[in-house]
């Protein structure tokens, strides 16, 4: 019977739970793929590019939404249960309240370890994956940034301006300057130019104009009747660069243990962005990815502070209220705690060991609480 019992409520648990975080996930996630819109409208890239970095979001967002839909998933099936007066059928069965939280803690283990997961290794490698669209994808849309009366200097070292654009697609009156280097520059006029595919490579040819190259100081010029700009090796100004978030979890460890050798022998250690100035965020980033999941079953306990009054206790509404209070002031900090993070070892060390503090703690609260009720 306890096994029957178990079981069916630890299953409700679990499909309200994923009920909870996909349903907040997709609403977030359609949200804020409006936000990436802007990867074609302005930076130039394609709709298919768009639709792999917005789609491979989504772990990332889940990771996010995690603690809350423990919280609200735990909390809500354990409140139905006590207002349809199931738990007390549970306790008239034999079921010991402290039996029944160990279960709970217990099975907490497995959300722990796919919050690891999904921090650790899928959100991580999906963020990489998505930029990966970027760094390698051209200026699909290069025709979308083109505004007449406008400058525009979405693509890198490329500056564009034109008055118009005629009802033949011509670009009329275009002007282009191109920063080669920090002494080197290429300045460009033109009464007309047209947007052309060569050989699968995107060519921009500017016709009667003149080009006015300023090189170590020095300055040339030339006139022509027809030239090509070939567009294709040109890329936006997007980060194209991989960030901390994207380097994989074994390589930010390495980085975070062999620091110290990296820098004697550079050759020792080879990680993006491993250097001094970046050592703070890669602590961050591994407490997020290592120690935020960690904090799984103190949230799951915290849903259980609930099965500690029955609905007939005149205290239970005001009850509901603090342990919600709690859990949500206990979120805004778990959020907020990797900002305590820095390079100093003994200050992080002391932030990831305060799950298991956290987690005893609530835990000796149940024992003290059910050890009260009993005498």
């Amino acid at each position: 019977m306890k096994k029957i019992v178990y079981k069916k409520i630890s299953k409700d648990c679990v499909n309200f739970f994923i009920l909870v975080i996909f349903t907040t996930s997709i609403i977030i996630w359609v949200l804020q793929a409006v936000n990436y819109l802007d990867f074609v409208i302005e930076d130039g890239h394609g709709f298919l590019v768009y639709f792999k970095y917005t789609l491979l979001s989504l772990p990332k967002i889940i990771s996010r939404i995690f603690p809350f839909a423990i919280i609200l998933a735990f909390s809500y099936i354990l409140l139905k249960y006590e207002i349809k007066n199931e738990l007390v059928i549970f306790w008239n069965f034999g079921i010991k309240k402290i039996n029944f939280i160990n279960f709970f803690i217990k099975f907490s283990l497995w959300f722990v370890l796919v919050s690891l997961l999904l921090n650790a290794v899928i959100a991580p490698f999906a963020q990489d994956k998505a930029r990966s669209f970027i760094r390698s994808s051209n200026l699909d849309f290069f025709e979308s940034i083109l505004k007449p009366k406008k400058f525009i200097d979405v693509i890198e070292n490329l500056t564009i301006y034109f008055d118009e654009k005629n009802k033949n697609g011509e670009l009329i009156n275009i002007f282009l300057n191109e920063k080669i280097d920090a002494n080197n520059s290429q300045t460009t006029f033109g009464k007309t130019a047209t947007i052309n595919v060569k050989d699968n490579t995107k060519i921009l040819t500017l016709y009667d104009g003149k080009s006015i190259n300023v090189i170590n100081g020095k300055i040339s010029e030339f006139e022509f009747s027809k030239t090509d700009y070939n567009i294709s090796k040109f890329s936006s100004n997007t980060i194209m660069h991989q960030k901390t978030q994207e380097i994989t979890t074994i390589d930010l460890v390495r980085c975070s243990l062999f620091f110290k050798d990296s820098i004697i022998n550079k050759n020792i250690i080879k990680i993006n962005n491993c250097i001094s100035g970046n050592l703070e965020n890669i602590y961050k980033e591994l407490y997020s990815r290592l120690v935020k999941p960690l904090y799984t079953t103190f949230l799951i306990s915290i849903a259980l502070l609930f099965i500690l009054k029955s609905k007939s206790d005149h205290t239970f509404n005001t009850n509901k209220f603090k342990i919600y209070l709690f859990a949500f002031l206990f979120i805004i900090f778990l959020e907020t705690s990797s900002k305590f993070i820095s390079t100093n070892l003994i200050q992080n060390l002391f932030l990831s060991i305060l799950p298991i503090f956290f987690t005893l703690l609530i835990y000796l609260y149940f024992l003290m609480k059910l050890k009260v009720n009993k005498t």
